[in-house]
């Protein structure tokens, strides 16, 4: 029932609203027009660059923050001096606020009179406009994805590891196996469900990024920059949606990331089950 209220409900009446017009003025719901708003968003070309900006700040995230929360976890699982200490400082940019996050990026990554380019002009570098070039601002965004959400997935994968069996180690070792072969051999295929859950959970976040983008804008319209080089999906249906009216535009592209997501997310169950398999 509680699955019904809060998460097919929402999901079925976009889809309701996705084939229906929308009167914006009055808030009303227009005529039945089938496929025609799913068409005008597959051929705006500010969605098709939406789309390339979500999955190029995606792979820049996503990738590299499970490859380090791994890693991380995996330095923390050893014996260490204050080891309570340590294991809780990696989740303190997670409590730090969105909003104060951007603050603490955008000193670093402001075009003019950020740390990274003065540091540059010191160097003898010519600074990077960080806001204007394409790749560069998806860099900057996904720098904050990281710093953000990297130790609350490490956490995660600390405590599948904290449940392996000391007892596989000791064994390993006795048999004469490194380290690192002891992790690709033992750690690795022991927290393979927990893998396969951050992936899939940062697939979904990393897709629907919006606060990020929206924070690193500071022009006036927040559209993901003066010629959209980093708006997002999310911010393209909110931008379509709330601040244009369209509801039934914004909806089928809600419908559309949808579908991305759930062909992403069991790609990359496939992948990673086919991974560890192997690895095992």
């Amino acid at each position: 029932m509680l699955f019904a209220l809060v998460g097919l409900f929402p999901l079925l009446y976009t889809g309701y609203l996705s084939v229906h017009d929308w009167d914006k003025l009055y808030r009303e719901r227009g005529e039945f027009t089938g496929l025609e708003n799913f068409e005008f968003v597959l051929a705006d070309p500010i969605f098709r660059k939406a789309m390339v900006n979500t999955f190029s700040i995606f792979v820049m995230s996503s990738v590299p923050q499970v490859v380090l929360a791994v890693s991380i976890a995996a330095l923390l699982d050893n014996r260490l001096r204050a080891a309570t200490f340590w294991r809780m400082s990696v989740l303190l940019p997670f409590a730090v606020a969105p909003a104060a996050a951007a603050l603490i990026f955008g000193s670093l990554f402001a075009d003019q009179s950020g740390l990274i380019n003065a540091i540059l002009r010191e160097v003898g570098l010519e600074p990077i406009r960080w806001h204007v070039d394409r790749l560069w601002s998806h860099v900057a965004i996904s720098s904050m994805v990281n710093w953000r959400w990297t130790g609350y997935n490490t956490l995660i994968f600390l405590a599948a590891m904290q449940a392996v069996p000391r007892d596989l180690y000791e064994s390993a070792a006795l048999d004469g196996a490194g380290r690192l072969r002891q992790f690709w051999s033992i750690t690795l295929p022991m927290i393979r469900p927990t893998m396969i859950f951050v992936i899939v959970t940062s697939t979904i976040g990393g897709l629907q990024i919006f606060t990020e983008p929206r924070l690193f804008d500071d022009s006036i319209s927040r559209e993901g920059g003066a010629d959209h080089q980093y708006m997002t999906l999310a911010l393209y249906i909110y931008d379509r949606g709330i601040v244009d009216g369209f509801y039934g535009r914004a909806s089928a592209a809600a419908w559309v990331l949808f579908l991305v997501i759930v062909g992403i997310a069991l790609l990359n169950f496939a992948l990673t089950r086919y991974v560890t398999r192997r690895t095992s």
